[in-house]
């Protein structure tokens, strides 16, 4: 089975991300999408393991393996996330639904420091373009704007919600380099520190509940592997019977 086959044949969920997700979008936005998909269980007993995400099919899409996807997730990786979070899912089945039910199990503080990681990673790569050209790409740095919004409402509210709202425009302006960058680097610090705080009082439990996670995850590897039975044990008849015919 090529990379490409799983993902057409195996999404359990897939969605659109980027600036439409986050409300950001203008008429020269890309599309991009994003999806999980659930390799067969008896891929599995090879000694070539299935892929653990792959890039296509099609421009702008991108998709994980539903284990990687659920160990990113439990790290608190941003675009993993922010992934399950997407108001414009494009397919869904059974499997899928029952992962966006868990979303809540996904979350904790620990939040806190992966996005905060991410966002000094940005921050950085923007220092460097103003070092080097003399601006930063104004595109980041709202991007960088509205990941610090994100998870500062993460943390206060213990719910993560990825469209900006109210904020476009000003975000937006921000994108258009109309916002002055000593104006734009204080709103980041502000945010920051509104993230800090936040996070001493925050909702959200101190760990994501990964045994909840880990449960979901054997029954759906054990439905897959229920459902293969049959060839399996055709497989087991046929390397049997050679062995009984080497005697």
């Amino acid at each position: 089975m090529q990379p490409q086959d799983l993902v057409r044949d195996h999404t359990i969920y897939a969605c659109v991300m980027g600036s439409r997700a986050f409300g950001l979008a203008t008429d020269a936005s890309d599309t991009d999408r994003r999806g999980v998909f659930l390799a067969p269980t008896p891929l599995f007993w090879r000694f070539e393991k299935p892929p653990t995400h792959v890039d296509g099919p099609g421009e702008e899409r991108f998709s994980w393996e539903l284990e990687r996807f659920c160990e990113l997730a439990l790290r608190g990786n941003p675009n993993i996330l922010e992934c399950l979070h997407s108001p414009l899912v494009e397919h869904l089945d059974d499997t899928g639904r029952e992962l966006l039910s868990l979303r809540g199990a996904f979350l904790s503080r620990q939040a806190y420091a992966t996005f905060t990681r991410y966002a000094l990673g940005q921050r950085k790569k923007l220092e460097a373009d103003i070092r080097t050209t003399g601006a930063p790409r104004w595109k980041h740095a709202m991007h960088l704007l509205r990941l610090l919004m994100s998870a500062r409402d993460l943390l206060r509210t213990g719910e993560l919600r990825i469209d900006v709202g109210e904020c476009r425009e000003s975000l937006l302006a921000v994108k258009r380099g109309e916002v002055p960058w000593t104006r734009a680097e204080a709103w980041m610090v502000r945010l920051a520190a509104e993230g800090e705080e936040a996070l001493r009082g925050s909702p959200l439990p101190p760990e994501p509940d990964q045994a909840r996670v880990a449960g979901f995850l054997y029954r759906v590897r054990r439905a897959s592997a229920v459902q293969a039975e049959p060839d399996h044990q055709v497989v087991q008849g046929v390397v049997g019977a050679g062995r009984f015919g080497q005697g």
